[in-house]
């Protein structure tokens, strides 16, 4: 064998062995199969610049009390009926003092209608007993507009952004706007020599994860691979 066919041989051994160090030296990867986001909810707060009510011209009632002077009259020592009775009675007996017999009767019965009549009379012209004051509380139902606060038009700022909405309630330095999903890591499913497994992630990892030592070589919980 020449010499130029001895150094062919030499470069082609000398280059395979080059390769094959390479491929030795070079990482290995495992196909990512899929990387789903994990979220949960947390809350967005926008910063308040100002706020100014809203109102609203309402019609609505309310009762009104006060305290007021009432005159009035002590009852009388009899009443119309007293008036009556006692009428009667003292007619009767004048009227039993006139005559005799039948006639003494009749004197008997016109003086007690008469009496009952006089003293009815006198009873109903009567002024009353003693007057006196007292104090009693009135009350009355008042019909008035008036004006109501049915919310707050609100300025803010979120994320660079100055924004306005309007709330039921007065906000402090902050305003919640509502609810918004949060990416806290990501469900990652990978693929490697007939293999698969799965791990969760706080990045999400792309089309590949590296091995080391026949293990995935990342930061993360992972799972036994599943044939």
């Amino acid at each position: 064998m020449n010499k130029t066919v001895l150094a062919v041989l030499a470069g082609v051994l000398v280059g395979g062995g080059a390769i094959a160090a390479y491929q030795n030296l070079s990482t290995p990867y495992a196909e990512v199969v899929s990387s789903t986001p994990i979220t949960e909810k947390e809350p967005i707060y926008g910063d308040v610049i100002s706020s100014t009510a809203v109102t609203e011209t309402r019609t609505g009632s309310r009762q009104v009390c006060e305290d007021v002077v009432v005159e009035k009259r002590r009852p009388e020592r009899f009443g119309n009926k007293d008036g009556a009775v006692i009428g009667a009675v003292a007619g009767a007996l004048v009227g039993s003092q006139i005559g005799g017999g039948d006639g003494k009767k009749l004197a008997t019965v016109a003086g007690a209608v008469g009496g009952g009549f006089a003293g009815r009379e006198i009873d109903r012209r009567h002024v009353g007993g003693e007057k006196y004051t007292e104090v009693e509380q009135q009350c009355r139902t008042v019909t008035e507009p008036r004006e109501e606060v049915i919310g707050y038009d609100v300025q803010y700022r979120l994320d660079g952004e100055t924004l306005t909405t309007r709330v039921d309630k007065k906000p402090g330095e902050q305003v919640l706007l509502g609810e918004r999903d949060k990416v806290v890591g990501y469900d990652v499913t990978w693929r490697h020599e007939g293999q698969t497994g799965s791990l969760v992630m706080d990045e999400d990892p792309g089309d590949r994860l590296p091995i080391k030592d026949g293990v995935i070589a990342v930061a993360a919980k992972d799972t036994p691979p599943q044939g």
